[in-house]
């Protein structure tokens, strides 16, 4: 079975250098390792399979970015003709992730050293949070060497399983392995911290998302975390090594492709650069801009980083100078978990008071007046907290994920709530396949 095979792929990867950017080089039989350093680094390697599916995904999917050449429109017709893209996109990223899964398996399973088991937990974690985002109910796989021949370990658990016997009790294990010290590249406590958080408010339970997202929000600056002082200075190449804003990055470079080839140009989708959407913003964020010039007293400062003067291609990650290929992919910034724990604290009935002035910070910074006292609801806090996070995130991967969090999904993308089928992607047409129904496909497609 393709998906077996998918499995054991990665089990005894290992490589001669503890360096992320170096690909998994060699095989060896697991019983034969005592270095278990090459094995996690192909757990990070295969994040880069990821990359540009998810923010391809996150965007195009939303009502930030459209794309223009069939079949790629599908991403906003909301059919189960999505299938289509199952090649370049959801089957990339399942297949990266279950590697990555693998590799962690085997760090954790089999190594003495609690550091590396702890950030193979992390690992893990961040992979599973990326399939149940995607896809819903996922295969369950902790083992190091899954049977070959039990097909029940194939079935498809739901979304509420994976994150309370993988997702969460990993990340918790996390916060109490990792080192508190940020290495570019590596997980962290405080990267494990935010992302049980994020994982959390996933799930709805926000009391708990709370909880983690503020101790990440208060433990930021004693862990040497900061807002930038300059929107600008968070993107780009020349910007992201110790960024003080980054917590996490899936670290890229031109000089390491992976295995799909085109994994680490997410940018190039953005800037129009691919002829499947040569025009790829959305009037309606250009619109969401104007409307934040308007309330905010001010021009928005995020609109030149984040969009070309014409509003018609984003250039949060330029390619000139030829540095286009050294973007890293930013999976969690100090001012998403800002955003993010404002939202949590909202819909546990902080008042307005308390939860607007988390924001002026990231506004003060975007050159925008405070909200306090523009929004006194619940529904208007929360809408107010939905329309910071789209600007100040575009292009970052996380607008699809955000809308149906927030159940805003409907009035966003403008489909019926009775096609809530499509909030999530299509399982790989293949798995469904070659697992002979076992692994079944998601209802709509």
């Amino acid at each position: 079975m393709k998906y077996i095979k998918i499995l054991l792929g990665a089990l005894f990867i290992t490589a001669c250098s503890t360096d992320l950017d170096q690909s998994p080089s060699n095989l060896a039989s697991a019983d034969s390792l005592t270095d278990f350093d090459g094995v996690l680094n192909a757990a990070y390697y295969y994040q880069l399979g990821g990359v540009t599916p998810l923010a391809v995904m996150a965007e195009f999917r939303s009502d930030n970015a459209l794309m223009f050449e069939a079949p790629y429109t599908e991403f906003d017709t909301y059919t189960s003709n999505l299938t289509t893209m199952e090649d370049q996109f959801f089957g990339p990223l399942y297949t990266a992730m279950y590697k990555s899964i693998l590799s962690a398996n085997n760090v954790i399973e089999n190594s003495s050293d609690a550091g590396q088991v702890a950030e193979a937990k992390f690992l893990r974690a961040l992979s599973y949070f990326k399939l149940v985002r995607s896809f819903g109910a996922v295969t369950i796989n902790t083992s190091a060497a899954p049977s070959l021949t039990d097909t029940s370990i194939l079935v498809r658990k739901p979304a509420s399983e994976v994150y309370s016997t993988v997702i969460i009790p990993d990340l918790t294990d996390a916060v109490a392995g990792l080192s508190t010290s940020i290495v570019d590249g590596r997980a962290s406590r405080i990267a494990a911290q935010a992302l049980l958080g994020k994982a959390y408010a996933a799930q709805g339970d926000y009391t708990n998302a709370a909880t983690h997202l503020g101790t990440v929000v208060n433990g930021a600056a004693g862990a040497g975390i900061s807002l930038k002082s300059n929107y600008n200075e968070i993107f780009g190449a020349a910007n992201e090594s110790g960024n003080s804003e980054i917590i996490y990055a899936t670290r890229i470079t031109g000089s390491i492709v992976d295995e799909y080839s085109f994994g680490s140009d997410f940018w190039n989708w953005f800037v129009g650069d691919d002829s499947k959407s040569d025009l790829p913003v959305d009037a309606d964020l250009v619109a969401a801009f104007d409307a934040s010039d308007a309330n905010g007293g001010g021009t928005d400062l995020r609109r030149a980083v984040t969009l070309s003067a014409d509003g018609r291609t984003a250039v949060k990650f330029p390619k000139d100078g030829g540095l286009g290929t050294e973007h890293d992919w930013i999976e969690i910034r100090l001012a998403d978990v800002i955003l993010l724990y404002a939202e949590a604290l909202n819909e546990n009935d902080s008042s307005a008071a308390s939860v607007l002035p988390l924001l002026d910070p990231i506004r003060t910074r975007a050159g925008l007046s405070s909200l306090s006292g523009t929004a006194t609801t619940q529904a208007e806090v929360r809408q107010a907290i939905a329309n910071e996070r789209r600007l100040e995130l575009a292009f970052e991967g996380h607008r699809w994920f955000d809308l149906v969090r927030t159940g805003f999904v409907g009035a966003a993308s403008g489909f019926a709530p009775s096609s809530a089928n499509y909030h999530v992607f299509p399982i790989p047409v293949s798995e469904v396949l070659s697992t002979g129904g076992v692994i079944n496909q998601n209802a709509g497609y």
